[in-house]
C-alpha cells in the first residue's frame, strides 16, 4: 500500500484548502488514517485521524474549529478539508496509515506505519 497527498498550495490568510490522501492497494475498514503536519524546524506534530470503520474523527484543538476530516472508502480516500487558514498553518502536510487500528492512541505518530510523501501548503499574511 502507498499513500498519495495531494491538495496543497499556496493561499491567503482567510482562504480554504482541501487535502486529499489516496492509498493505491486495498485500505482494510479496520484502519485508522491520520493527517500530520511539520513546519520547518519543528517536529511533525498530529491534525487529524479518522477510524475508517466506524467514521469517528478527532482533530487537535489548535484547529478544531477551522479543519474536518472525512473519508470515502470506496475512493481509498481520506480529505482534510482547512478553512480560514492561517500563517502559522504553514507545513507539509502528511497523511499516514495505522493498520493496526489503533484509535484511542491514533494522535501518536509512533502508531502509524504507513506514510505519503506530503504536500506543502503556504500560508501567506
Amino acid at each position: 500500500v502507498q499513500l498519495q497527498a495531494s491538495g496543497g498550495g499556496l493561499v491567503q490568510a482567510g482562504g480554504s484548502l482541501r487535502l486529499s490522501c489516496t492509498a493505491s492497494g486495498h485500505i482494510f475498514s479496520s484502519y485508522v488514517m491520520g493527517w500530520f503536519r511539520q513546519a520547518p524546524g519543528k517536529e511533525r506534530e498530529f491534525v487529524a485521524s479518522i477510524d475508517l470503520d466506524a467514521g469517528l474523527t478527532y482533530i487537535t484543538g489548535l484547529v478544531r474549529d477551522r479543519f474536518t476530516i472525512s473519508r470515502d472508502n470506496a475512493e481509498n480516500t481520506i480529505y482534510l478539508e482547512m478553512n480560514n487558514l492561517k500563517p502559522q498553518d504553514t507545513a507539509v502536510y502528511f497523511c499516514a496509515a495505522d493498520p493496526s487500528g489503533r484509535w484511542r492512541t491514533s494522535r501518536l505518530k509512533k502508531n502509524y506505519e504507513l506514510w505519503g510523501q506530503g504536500t506543502q501548503v503556504t500560508v501567506s499574511s
